[in-house]
């Protein structure tokens, strides 16, 4: 039996105590003074994140998987989704046999969940740090082509909603259990509506590749921007280093979707633990190329974003930075990223639960992290 103790983040809010658990499950939670001086988190669970430590997801390596891991689980990542770019279908498929090798054999093989799918179906004027040579129209003979591949791997996968074959995709998606997501699109509001009444649930990292309210022959139109406030329903991602998005923005997603709807996600590179010089997004063979500066990934000439290097105490950090209560920082890194993945038994300190815990101190200072009941960082 194992046990920690300190200020719980429980259900029911923060509360002093100690959480017991074993054989990769909670098995019970009782309250009482504390003096430890830790506060204890549900393990942090990241949706969206590449790469990092200077590895990458689709480098083709397990060795590249477990370095990304190791980094990630060091600032309180206790699950994650490795996350795939648009890129030959070689790549892709590589990925899967990896997640299956990692499932077996990684010492992080509680980390990762699934593989988050982003591409190949997007949309061209919003590709951007995507391969553009890779987009692809998401046919049902590519597509089930991927998801006979992928079966057991897939926990997510981002579409463009308005291209033709993507309502079709979506069923497909919600009929294997894969959260089906709108991303890189350049959808208008009647677009996203059409996507949410043919299962897509999420919106992949708001506000970054994705169309806002267009004018066209005098008529205005929604786009997925404002969908993403209109439709009540749709939950969203935001990348909250504090680059992709301003923190008065941040506060304003926070405000308006509620931290029930909003989940913090990193969509970390390779780059992140790198504080600045060249870098690669995607794999080694066949990414592309960028740089780090001013604490986030650029694109060549600086125009865009190649995605971040964040971590995901600093997004809680963040978070709070921005406004938002720790306690909702937290759930914004655990409760709500698990039910948006469908994650049953993840996100919440209880009985029954699946024992994932992060463990700091003050100022989120990440001092343990656990995934399945088994240690994966301590300080």
């Amino acid at each position: 039996m194992n046990k920690l103790s300190g200020i719980i983040f429980s259900p029911e809010g923060l509360t002093e105590g100690s959480v017991y658990y074993d054989g990769g499950r909670i098995t019970a939670v009782t309250h009482h003074p504390t003096d430890t001086g830790l506060f204890i988190a549900p393990g942090f669970i990241d949706l969206h994140v590449h790469g990092g430590g200077g590895a990458d997801f689709l480098d083709g390596t397990l060795q590249a998987w477990d370095t990304a891991a190791e980094m990630h689980a060091s600032h309180g990542t206790a699950v994650l989704l490795p996350t795939t770019l648009t890129c030959p279908d070689s790549d892709l498929f590589a990925a899967f046999d990896i997640f299956r090798a990692a499932k077996k054999s990684s010492a992080y093989a509680n980390v990762f969940y699934g593989l988050h799918l982003e591409g190949p179906y997007f949309s061209a004027a919003q590709a951007g740090a995507q391969d553009p040579k890779y987009l692809l129209k998401p046919t049902p003979e590519h597509y089930e082509k991927v998801l006979a591949a992928g079966k057991g791997c897939i926990a997510r996968m981002s579409v463009a909603p308005e291209l033709e074959g993507a309502l079709a995709l979506g069923r497909r998606l919600k009929e294997e259990g894969i959260c089906a997501s709108v991303g890189h699109t350049d959808a208008i509001y009647e677009d996203v509506l059409a996507a949410v009444e043919n299962g897509y649930t999420h919106l992949t990292h708001f506000y970054s590749g994705m169309s806002a309210l267009t004018r066209r022959h005098g008529y205005r139109f929604p786009g997925v921007i404002e969908s993403g406030y209109m439709i009540d329903s749709l939950t969203v991602e935001v990348i909250a280093d504090g680059k992709h998005l301003p923190l008065s923005m941040l506060n304003h997603v926070f405000r308006a979707k509620t931290p029930a709807k909003v989940a913090l996600v990193t969509d970390a590179m390779r780059g992140a633990g790198q504080t600045e010089g060249k870098t690669i997004l995607g794999s080694l063979e066949n990414g592309q190329e960028c740089y780090i500066e001013d604490g986030v990934a650029k694109m060549p000439g600086g125009e865009a974003f190649a995605g971040s290097i964040a971590t995901t105490d600093r997004l809680v950090r963040t978070a709070v930075a921005a406004g938002a209560e720790l306690t909702d920082a937290v759930k914004m890194m655990s409760e709500t990223p698990a039910r948006i993945a469908g994650m049953k038994r993840k996100g919440v300190i209880a009985p029954g639960c699946d024992a994932d815990f992060t463990v700091f101190t003050e100022g989120v200072s990440v001092c343990e992290t656990v995934s399945g009941g088994k240690t994966v960082y301590k300080k």
